[in-house]
């Protein structure tokens, strides 16, 4: 009588391409990873660029006669301080001041290596008296915002940081 042996289990040649295939991937997946979290931290930056942008809009819309003076034209981040620490009341030019001050820095906060820039230009033909503009009367004109910053490039062959920019002209 022949007896015959049946061996049973996995040679060493299978566990290793099942490991090798496994490792590939896993490997896959990693850049998979790297990618959507870059993609997420560009989404959430301009975010915070229109957050941003809101910000400063309605700070604008709520100090009506400084924009018809042009207080809110500016390059930002400024080097202003906030004039009206001390608890005091504030002159609508000090909050207009004070705005920028605020605004400056939530911008050097939340955006890296962030610049803005606000030009208000009034509609040709309006005539608003100084009073009514100083009574804040609604600006007859447009705003445009535009605030840059710089990230990461998706690309690992770009070469460094990839200037973004988020722009928008609004009625204040």
């Amino acid at each position: 009588m022949q007896m015959t042996t049946r061996h049973r289990g996995f040679s060493l040649l299978e566990v290793l391409i099942a490991l090798l295939v496994f490792s590939l991937g896993l490997l896959g997946m990693a850049g998979l990873l790297i990618i959507s979290v870059k993609t997420n931290h560009s989404a959430y930056l301009r975010t915070q660029a229109s957050f941003l942008a809101q910000s400063m809009a309605d700070r604008m819309r709520a100090n009506m006669p400084r924009i018809w003076t042009g207080d809110y034209d500016d390059d930002y981040p400024g080097a202003t301080s906030d004039p009206c620490t001390s608890g005091a009341s504030c002159s609508r030019a000090n909050v207009a001041v004070r705005d920028k001050a605020l605004w400056s820095t939530q911008l050097t906060d939340l955006l890296p290596n962030a610049a803005a820039n606000i030009v208000c230009a009034q509609t040709a033909g309006v005539n608003i008296t100084a009073e009514q503009a100083a009574n804040g009367a609604p600006y007859a004109g447009l705003c445009t915002l535009t605030i840059s910053w710089s990230e990461s490039a998706l690309d690992r062959n770009a070469g460094g940081p990839t200037p973004q920019t988020f722009a928008w002209k609004f009625q204040p």
